[in-house]
């Protein structure tokens, strides 16, 4: 998905996935992208659990970065 250009961060096209977030990058699907199947799906899934670290504005298919995540937020012993 990110391979193929679907995603910007900071209004810029990132089409690397190992691309490294910083505090207050703005990731957002392609308005060209927002149509998919796989976005619209996803979108509808209720199996998603968003961390307090990052804020989402499902309406507009962008997601804030806000802190860099501890420790203490992996969900995983």
């Amino acid at each position: 998905f990110i391979n193929h250009g679907h995603v910007k961060v900071n209004g810029k096209r990132v089409n690397i996935a190992s691309f490294r977030l910083r505090v207050g990058d703005v990731v957002e699907v392609k308005e060209a992208s927002k149509q998919l199947a796989i976005v619209i799906e996803a979108g509808q899934s209720t199996e998603r659990d968003v961390p307090d670290y990052i804020e989402v504005d499902a309406n507009k298919l962008t997601a804030k970065f806000n802190r860099i995540p501890g420790l203490h937020d992996v969900p995983y012993p």
